[in-house]
């Protein structure tokens, strides 16, 4: 049996995440999602890139959002807010719900792969969705306004700080998840597809886990990548901003620098096709992802080009 993995972050990588398990069946396809953004907030553990791909395969994610849930409401948060409580993080009363029985499981003994296992099987994701890592790694954004924790940079003050350099507590410890181990060594692998999300934000904290590139360099698969960046502009989310911050122009080339040590292509959309023309780094596909088969195609695109590459 042929299986794949997928590193994701939240909503860009989300939306591949979910052609692909749409594309492939369940027990075919792993998807490996970003820690760096989880946080304790309100004695609970919030895991915000493991549940937009939970609630985006569940078919349950807010439809013009892209994370949370469509069906929400507020009671909680309103009455959090009411009493003077800290409630400037979001959380709807359906999403709360699900950080409780996560803090549950977890108090428990239970791994952050198992819950999250768990998770998904009530919320009836087929495919598996786990954590990069079961141990912590948690992104600290260095700025003009001083060292900030990640939530507070991204959501808190929405990006507005310049961002000048990143760090990953706790990368230089932590191991891979142990299904992810399994799968990187399994000769089962036909191979890896990192999806569109926030190179620096989303996948630099899964790539500072040592264990994670170097297993991507030595791999004996293909590795594709889908940039997030389409004619200069991040698809979702502040990329385009970030990339300008660090002295970096937002195009499509730099996501192929930046993975060059073990992406053997890196999908660009038709807009960017000029990149491609006689550069095997590089192929070229529709990459913005608006409807469903939009999603399926990219992702079968993803999963024929692995088809046809060889280390």
């Amino acid at each position: 049996m042929k299986r794949y993995l997928a590193l994701s972050g939240g909503v860009g990588g989300a939306k591949l995440a979910a052609g692909l398990a749409q594309a492939l069946p369940p027990d075919s396809l792993l998807i490996a999602v970003n820690v760096g953004d989880d946080f304790e907030h309100l004695g609970l553990t919030i895991c915000p890139d493991l549940d937009t791909v939970l609630y985006t395969l569940a078919g349950v994610v807010h439809p013009q959002q892209g994370w949370g849930r469509g069906d929400e409401s507020f009671g909680v948060l309103d009455e959090l807010r009411r009493l003077g409580g800290d409630g400037w993080f979001t959380l709807g009363d359906r999403d709360i719900a699900l950080h409780l029985l996560r803090r549950q499981l977890l108090s428990q003994g239970l791994s952050l792969s198992a819950v999250s296992a768990e998770l998904a099987r009530r919320l009836g994701v087929a495919a598996s969705v786990l954590p990069i890592s079961d141990q912590p790694v948690r992104t600290i954004v260095h700025t003009d306004q001083g060292t900030l924790a990640f939530q507070d940079y991204f959501v808190r003050l929405r990006c507005e700080p310049a961002l000048r350099a990143i760090d990953f507590e706790g990368a230089g410890k932590a191991r891979l998840a142990p299904a992810v181990r399994a799968l990187l060594a399994s000769p089962e692998l036909a191979g890896v597809i990192v999806c569109p999300s926030n190179p620096y934000l989303s996948l630099a904290p899964m790539l500072a886990i040592t264990e994670l590139r170097e297993s991507l360099r030595t791999l004996k698969v293909p590795v594709v990548a889908v940039s997030p960046i389409v004619a200069g502009a991040a698809i979702k989310g502040p990329t385009a901003k970030i990339m300008r911050e660090l002295g970096v122009h937002p195009q499509a080339s730099v996501i192929a620098d930046l993975y060059a040590d073990f992406v053997d292509v890196v999908i660009v959309d038709e807009a960017d096709a000029a990149l491609a023309a006689g550069n095997p780094r590089f192929a070229v596909a529709p990459t913005v992802m608006k409807t469903v088969a939009q999603k399926l195609a990219l992702a079968n695109h993803c999963i024929e080009l692995i088809g046809k590459l060889h280390r």
